[in-house]
């Protein structure tokens, strides 16, 4: 029941009036943990379907793990079939923001991420990407903090490689009358399936695009991103302008800072050449470590100049932060683990 859209519970519960179908679909989303209260013939429909506690056997957590400063978690999470994928929540002021997986490993090979590094085994199903989210709310209210405000589909997995339960998933988590994260909140992150951009743009998707580009040269791009010789970087780029031109939104670019690698102010000059006229927003990433490659994350003064670069040729970029390096929860640090307990 949990992988359906309000549109398909609205079908399910055709029998039904419309106020109970909202109170079910409250129940399910707004708030779970409440007492249900529902009319007997609504509660016999739910408990022959699994009820609201079907949202709690999407998965188990099984270990918690909280970096040294306290404002990143990450949870381990066991699904049904006894596959794992890990969740992170981080704490900003007055805001949180869940970083949220799509699959369980990742088919994309990135060889800097750790998740590309264990494989592809499965898609996740809409109601596996929406409980992490409820799970991630209900961890940040019971600290005391806001309702969680944003999410990023940026954990394990590729999000367009799964494009259909994704939507899904995030048309449950923006719907008003549930958990109401705002689309322009919520951040789709892809290491570029041009066919999944581009039905973004045709379908006019409202969610926020992020696209992992980590170099502005085929060859280089091909050594990293092993997708790139799938959809080489012309074709990428052109999608993106496509993307741009026909939703009106701004592309936000992902860069990961490897040094000696690509971070030289000549390539940030290529980047500049790249994104020439597109309406584009660049996050600087320093590399965070895995086991699987060797290379080093940028020198601050580095990243610096880097950034200067771009601004000078007038393209806004962002130096992000390390957050949860400590306990692994990093971007490119998740991947399948067997968890004990919390840490």
């Amino acid at each position: 029941m949990h992988d359906l859209t309000y549109r398909e519970l609205e079908k399910e519960m055709h029998d039904f009036a419309p106020v109970h179908v909202r109170t079910v679909w409250r129940g399910l989303y707004r708030d779970p943990a409440a007492p249900s209260g529902y009319p007997a013939r609504v509660a016999q429909w739910l408990q022959e379907r699994g009820g609201s506690a079907q949202q709690q056997q999407q998965c188990e957590v099984i270990e918690t793990r909280s970096s040294a400063d306290g404002l990143t978690r990450k949870f381990l999470l066991r699904l049904a079939d006894n596959e794992t994928v890990e969740t992170v929540l981080m704490g900003y002021r007055g805001r949180s923001t869940a970083c949220v997986s799509t699959q369980v490993g990742c088919a994309m090979g990135c060889v800097f991420c750790a998740t590309g590094q264990m494989g592809f085994v499965r898609h996740l199903r809409p109601a596996e990407i929406v409980a992490q989210v409820v799970y991630a709310q209900l961890v940040a209210k019971a600290a005391g903090e806001t309702s969680l405000r944003n999410v990023v589909l940026m954990g394990m997995g590729e999000p367009l490689h799964n494009y259909d339960a994704v939507m899904s998933a995030l048309e449950i988590i923006s719907d008003t009358r549930g958990l109401n994260i705002g689309p322009r909140r919520i951040t789709i992150s892809t290491v570029g399936l041009v066919p999944g951009i581009l039905r973004l743009a045709e379908e006019q998707q409202p969610y926020r695009l992020a696209v992992s580009l980590h170099a502005a040269d085929q060859t280089q791009r091909a050594a990293l991103v092993p997708v790139s010789c799938r959809w080489p970087l012309p074709e990428l780029i052109e999608a993106c302008r496509i993307y741009t031109e026909k939703t009106g939104r701004r592309i936000f670019f992902e860069w990961t800072l490897i040094n000696g690698g690509n971070d030289s102010t000549a390539h940030a000059t290529e980047l500049t050449a790249l994104l020439s006229g597109m309406d584009a927003h660049v996050n600087l990433i320093p590399l965070n470590p895995t086991s699987g490659f060797n290379g080093s994350a940028s020198l601050p003064g580095n990243a610096t100049h880097f950034q200067r670069t771009l601004r000078a040729a007038g393209i806004p970029s962002t130096v992000r932060q390390h957050r949860g390096i400590d306990v692994a929860a990093g971007c490119g640090q998740l991947r399948q683990n067997r968890g004990t307990g919390e840490i």
